[in-house]
């Protein structure tokens, strides 16, 4: 007989993938078709619009056999209404096209690079994949849980102007120690133009990213002392009307 918690677990695990409707106690009769690959195109700024990620098809009822076979069950459904800014329908939409790329749970990095490389064919994605995904991995134990990738999400879309570009500093800083060298934002800037790959249109020039980088700190680096601190990056990204459009690009994705 199962305990109390393993049958919470159950339920909110069902719930959060529509093949429960909390209502009725019956399966839901529209699930939803869309995978995360489908969506995290959508979402990520490096995506061009006119390209399309293939469509895998849903099970309309996860049965008791399926969820067995899931290591990790996220946190109930309550919870992650709390903590993100996602209604209860965007949060069973997502969560059912997590568990369809990642039916354990979690994600681990190689198998987020595989996804991520799908989006760009024409490059090497695997660098830029390696630091979005220790962006996302807030715990640093080489996992993305359901919960890190919904929250982190949740910022990138429905955060304030202030949490978004903390979310950004978060990411060129790679070794975490609150400012951002000409170093990490050469490295974030290479991976970028390996990704995107050497046929792109208008042909980029090799200085590019070395350009890219000059002109970010040009800009950034207020008292000329090498690094950009997360005060001097808030500053000078809340002043440009560029930086505040693009803030405002993945409002209404989802």
């Amino acid at each position: 007989m199962k305990s109390r918690s393993q049958d919470q677990s159950l339920s909110d695990s069902r719930e959060l993938d529509r093949s429960y409707d909390p209502l009725t106690g019956n399966p839901s009769s529209k699930p939803n078709k869309k995978t995360i690959k489908q969506r995290l195109f959508k979402l990520l700024p490096c995506c061009r619009s006119g390209s399309s990620a293939s469509s895998v098809k849903a099970n309309s009822v996860a049965d008791d056999g399926e969820l067995s076979t899931v290591c990790y069950r996220p946190e109930g459904l309550d919870h992650l209404l709390q903590q993100t800014n996602f209604n209860r329908t965007e949060l069973q939409i997502l969560y059912r096209g997590f568990k369809n790329e990642c039916p354990s749970g979690a994600v681990d990095e190689e198998t987020f690079k595989t996804i991520y490389s799908r989006f760009f064919p024409q490059g090497d994605s695997s660098m830029y994949a390696h630091f979005l995904f220790e962006a996302f991995d807030t715990h640093n134990n080489g996992a993305v849980k359901f919960e890190d990738f919904v929250m982190g999400l949740s910022i990138i879309l429905r955060g304030s102007i202030t949490d978004k570009l903390n979310w950004a500093f978060n990411l060129y800083d790679l070794n975490k120690d609150g400012c951002i060298t000409k170093e990490e934002m050469t490295d974030i800037m290479r991976s970028i133009y390996d990704m995107m790959g050497k046929y792109t249109y208008p042909c980029m020039k090799e200085s590019a990213s070395k350009e890219h980088v000059d002109n970010f700190f040009r800009k950034m680096d207020k008292n000329n002392d090498g690094v950009v601190t997360i005060e001097e990056f808030l500053e000078t990204c809340q002043k440009d009307e560029n930086i505040m459009q693009s803030m405002h690009m993945f409002d209404s994705v989802i």
